[in-house]
């Protein structure tokens, strides 16, 4: 597998705190990785990284390299909107817009101005087809999205990024505000899109990243502690402290 994402150095800073300690990390391409750690120690900083996201704060500050497929996203030249097409993001709460699902799933393709209605049919068919919620909802699409349950929500989301037909995929605690059977379809999803896309998920639950991801980062007070295969991680990390975290002894 090739590497699709790598952070060179990075270090960050809001102002005069340090969020990151200059953290070095490759991500290898149709897989997931997760990202853990106790609240605090910087896994949504460095998310927010590859997307850009930081950029909205206004004392962030960022020391270092991010590269996708091997070019610099923070150099000067570099068209943020453009990027942004390529990297999708999910969040921790679902957070549908107040439109019917079509136009939910539809507005960033409506965005990069895709006028064609045949061609706009066709993507948010696609990208509900992906998030596996097609079949529940093909009837109901004028439906707005805020009715539907908070699972729903947040696949619906997910194919509103998907639909842009990006190559990466970050999802903050995707399911952290839904129940069981929810997460679980998510889960089951993201499996699946693991064919197609480059995933980084940050998650509190450990259990969700041994059973999700092929690779784990811990993450502690803005450093990468230990980063391996899941499988390695969960069963003979080579850090005590990684150790301690997964089998709850803190944080």
């Amino acid at each position: 597998m090739e590497n699709k994402l790598e952070a060179k150095n990075v270090s960050v800073f809001y102002g005069e705190f340090q969020a990151l300690n200059n953290i070095n990390m490759k991500f290898k391409e149709n897989a997931v990785t997760a990202l853990i750690g106790p609240s605090g120690c910087g896994k949504s900083t460095y998310l927010r990284l590859f997307n850009r996201m930081n950029d909205y704060v206004d004392s962030f500050r960022m020391e270092g390299e991010i590269l996708v497929d091997g070019n610099d996203i923070y150099n000067k030249d570099v068209l943020v909107d453009e990027l942004r097409k390529g990297i999708g993001m999910v969040f921790q709460k679902p957070n549908p817009f107040p439109k019917s699902i079509f136009e939910n799933v539809a507005y960033g393709l409506k965005i990069q101005g895709i006028k064609n209605k045949a061609v706009l049919k066709n993507r948010v068919r696609k990208a509900l087809q992906q998030a596996a919620l097609w079949d529940e909802v093909k009837n109901d699409l004028d439906k707005s999205a805020l009715e539907l349950s908070g699972g729903q929500q947040q696949r619906v989301c997910i194919a509103r990024a998907l639909a842009v037909e990006p190559s990466i995929i970050l999802m903050d605690e995707p399911t952290s505000a839904l129940d069981p059977i929810a997460t679980a379809k998510v889960e089951e999803l993201i499996h699946e899109l693991k064919k197609d896309y480059t995933i980084i998920i940050v998650t509190h639950n450990m259990q969700q990243a041994s059973r999700i991801s092929d690779y784990t980062a811990f993450f502690y007070m803005g450093d990468l502690i230990e980063y391996n295969k899941t499988d390695i991680i969960f069963t003979n990390p080579e850090h005590e402290r990684t150790q301690n975290y997964i089998t709850g002894r803190f944080g």
